[in-house]
């Protein structure tokens, strides 16, 4: 089978999140199972071509209404998977992934055409390398390439085309690409008439318009596709939901164990395994604080964030119980992460104020990031909504305890303390959107570090040994492409 992914991010290229991170861990999975997988992004002017070794490829017009655009296509293989980068001026070569609702909604407007025609192109042989190559399903992530299952839809009776299956993933239900229609209509594509779109007045929502057109759809853990059924998560969007549930799951995320491996991180102050880390992990946590100017004790919990300093992330509320716990209780605090200037100002703030307990690192630092979830006892995600996401994975892996909100992925991959002996439990969880839950939570986690350190110890052992490799997923996806490909195949029949 072969499969093209189209996305406006990949890991290392370009990345602000977790959709960054399964675009570029995905392919290479689906390479191993040997599914010819290849990738389509943009090439932003952030993307460092020397170092990532990236060659032109080849160059073609694409037509639209409002002129003809220039497309040059350029290659690198990366960890065995072919990515291919479009330019096109002024799309796409300024140095920035994201700006604002008008012109990004114009920009992969435009992307979504570019990208298939770079496809068009390939099975003509443009790529040299490779020769001839066309996809069986062409898989679309997030908003940003919405667009492409209905264009497929557009050349349903079209040769060649009407092979090609589409599946669409959501990674984050709160950003859709409201307000399109006006460029869609201005660009003369064709009205989107679905009658699920129609009904709902979503016409010019670009994620509405992947969700009534892809063949398949999914979401990236079990917990989120229910919770999109419902108003609190769905943003709109759940009576599309509803009426595609039947062709919508959720497949967990996974994430790099060869690169997340405490055994082999060169960039640790100490490696461990999963069986001498009783031993061997606690320098990490010395050389952490020592590091950042803290106190050197084996005896304080050390809570670490790793984070995007966002409302979703329920930065404000973990603030808050963070405050109050540090008034009162033998604690230090590590936090890392950027984001909306409010929360780095709040994060900021604690740090000041409470300075010989807290630190705070408003950037991010992917090496510190791997030091603190080595380094740390605990590790804060309590998001208010989390489709899947991976920091409560990682550290796992690296022997630290999530402290979550029972949410989305949260919950799929972090098993609640059972309170006595650890015979269950890989981390704490709380469910309830309030900084008086986190102190609860902590001081609940406090305790078990304090007077059941073996039980402690149980859980990070159970946690390390978790296996969150990117291959049970792979096959899950297989099945959804195999699907996808019946479906579409399907209604050509006589």
């Amino acid at each position: 089978m072969k499969v093209l992914f189209i996305a406006a991010e990949a890991e290392p290229f370009a990345k602000t999140g977790g959709l960054g991170d399964v675009v570029g861990s995905l392919p290479r999975a689906l390479q191993r199972m040997d599914i010819d997988a290849r990738v389509i992004l943009p090439h932003y002017g952030t993307i460092h071509d020397r170092a990532f070794e990236l060659t032109y490829n080849f160059s073609f017009q694409q037509q639209r209404k409002v002129g003809t655009a220039d497309v040059h296509v350029s290659k690198t293989v990366h960890r065995g998977v072919p990515f291919y980068f479009l330019r096109s001026w002024p799309f796409f070569d300024q140095p920035y992934l994201y700006t604002d609702y008008n012109w990004d909604n114009q920009r992969f407007i435009f992307f979504a055409q570019a990208a298939l025609g770079a496809a068009w192109h390939l099975q003509m042989g443009a790529d040299n390398e490779s020769g001839p190559w066309w996809p069986d399903v062409i898989h679309v992530h997030d908003w940003h390439t919405g667009l492409v299952p209905f264009l497929l839809h557009l050349t349903r009776f079209e040769d060649k085309w009407n092979q090609v299956a589409s599946v669409m993933t959501i990674h984050n239900m709160a950003y859709q690409g409201r307000f399109a229609g006006g460029w869609l209509d201005q660009l003369d594509i064709q009205p989107r008439d679905h009658p699920m779109l129609l009904a709902t007045g979503f016409t010019g929502d670009l994620l509405a318009i992947g969700l009534a057109y892809a063949d398949k759809l999914n979401t990236v853990s079990p917990n989120h596709a229910v919770e999109l059924h419902y108003p609190r998560f769905g943003e709109g969007l759940e009576p599309l939901i509803w009426a595609r549930d039947m062709d919508f799951s959720g497949i967990l995320n996974g994430i790099d164990m060869e690169g997340f491996n405490p055994a082999t991180d060169r960039h640790l102050f100490n490696n461990y395994t999963v069986d001498n880390f009783r031993t061997e992990r606690p320098a990490n946590k010395r050389a952490l604080q020592e590091l950042l100017d803290l106190p050197i004790r084996d005896d304080v919990p050390l809570i670490g964030v790793v984070s995007r300093l966002v409302e979703q992330k329920g930065i404000d509320m973990l603030v808050d119980a963070l405050r109050w716990l540090c008034v009162d209780t033998d604690i230090q605090v590590v936090i890392l992460g950027s984001g909306e200037q409010d929360l780095e100002h709040m994060v900021w703030q604690m740090g000041h104020d409470f300075w010989w307990k807290v630190r705070a690192k408003t950037y991010y630092d992917p090496i510190l990031a791997n030091r603190i979830y080595a380094g740390s006892d605990f590790i804060m995600v309590p998001s208010r909504y989390e489709p899947c996401g991976m920091t409560q994975l990682i550290a796992q892996r690296y022997g630290a305890l999530p402290v979550v909100r029972e949410t989305g992925g949260l919950s799929d991959t972090v098993e609640n303390y059972d309170g006595g002996a650890a015979e269950v439990g890989t981390g704490f969880s709380f469910l309830w959107e309030s900084p008086d839950a986190i102190v609860g939570t902590l001081r609940w986690a406090f305790d078990t570090y304090h007077n059941r350190h073996e039980a402690f110890e149980r859980m990070q052992e159970r946690g390390m040994r978790k296996d969150w490799s990117w291959d049970k997923s792979a096959h899950e996806y297989l099945k959804l492409y195999e699907q996808a490909v019946s479906k579409k195949r399907a209604w050509m029949k006589p």
